[in-house]
């Protein structure tokens, strides 16, 4: 267990520690993982976190990297999103790094939405629960907040094209005065927003409380010349002024981590994780300068995705931030030109 979990997502971090536990992991990694052996053979110790390896997010799409090692029970595989029609990255999970997993979302998750359990409605549909030992990226990310509830509605019953079943919301809300709505952006756009919404939904929303979370790809609402403060608003509209709508950064190959976007306009990385950017001619890190997102946590125990370059672009911010809290804070900028669309990425 990692002691860095054992105090608040994001209060102050000693890095000394934070550095010792990420050389161990990947230690451990090297030891027990064959085709990550090959990559980083004559990796020692790093003296900072710029030092420490990692891989390329696209080398998940064509290798199930698995850790082998007592203690270590593989349970499925996460799928990316894949929108675009490419390849999937697969991500092996085990009991342990979910164990790990589902205790970092759900406090990263309470810090902003709170942690009295409610309804959660899901703005999806269930089919890929159905299949055997694999898990789509977009249902994983709904599930992170089922430790914060009381019950789990799908709201749609075929996510092409977006159906919704409003008796589920209608039904949920005539028996609860706060809940939890999760979504992938853009589907939550299409099925809450760019459609109106039946005078019956919207007279049951009225003074409730709802909590919205949503993640993934803003390409969708650019292209509908949607910004975050009219999407905000619109989610919004008619209920209490105790809702909230929380954006967040995530990947798949990170999976466990969430990076939340406050209300200053940063995503927060909390205290078990951190953010390296580099160059992306010299992979060189940048302190204040745009370059390739390398996300990094201790919580992966059963494959080595514990430290990964992306294919986003983003910027550190310094100094800490006026929203109070600590660790590092960078601004998303958008996605590598020519990259692959991976369905799981929030640009």
């Amino acid at each position: 267990m990692s002691e860095l979990l054992d105090q608040g997502p994001f209060a102050p971090r000693d890095d000394s520690l934070f550095l010792r536990e990420m050389n161990a992991l990947s230690r451990w990694h090297l030891d027990h993982c064959p085709e990550y052996r090959r990559v980083w053979s004559d990796w020692h110790d790093a003296h900072s976190a710029a030092e420490l390896p990692y891989l390329h997010a696209g080398l998940f799409k064509h290798v199930t990297l698995q850790t082998q090692a007592e203690g270590i029970k593989h349970l499925r595989v996460l799928l990316s999103s894949s929108t675009s029609g490419g390849q999937p990255s697969r991500i092996a999970l085990d009991e342990r790094s979910s164990m790990l997993q589902e205790r970092s979302t759900r406090s990263i998750l309470a810090e902003f939405v709170g942690s009295s359990p409610r309804p959660l409605v899901v703005v999806d549909d269930p089919r890929a629960l159905r299949r055997r030992g694999e898990v789509s990226a977009r249902i994983a990310a709904a599930m992170v907040l089922r430790p914060l509830a009381t019950e789990i509605q799908f709201l749609l019953a075929d996510s092409d094209p977006v159906v919704p079943r409003w008796d589920v919301l209608l039904d949920v809300l005539a028996r609860s005065q706060e809940l939890l709505v999760y979504g992938f952006t853009s589907i939550l756009w299409q099925a809450w927003l760019a459609a109106e919404l039946p005078a019956s939904v919207r007279g049951a929303l009225a003074g409730k409380t709802i909590h919205f979370v949503h993640s993934g790809g803003w390409k969708k609402l650019e292209a509908a010349r949607i910004d975050r403060r009219q999407f905000d608003a619109g989610l919004l509209v008619g209920l209490s002024d105790r809702s909230r709508v929380l954006d967040y950064y995530g990947l798949v190959e990170q999976v466990g981590v969430i990076f939340p976007y406050c209300e200053h306009g940063f995503h927060h990385a909390p205290r078990w994780a951190d953010v390296i950017v580099r160059d992306p001619w010299t992979l060189a890190a940048l302190p204040d300068q745009p370059g390739l997102l390398q996300l990094l946590n201790v919580l992966a125990h059963g494959a080595p995705y514990h430290s990964v370059l992306t294919e986003d672009f983003g910027r550190l911010a310094p100094g800490p931030c006026p929203c109070g809290r600590s660790g590092r804070r960078f601004e998303l900028i958008g996605r590598v030109p020519r990259a692959e669309l991976r369905g799981c990425a929030n640009v």
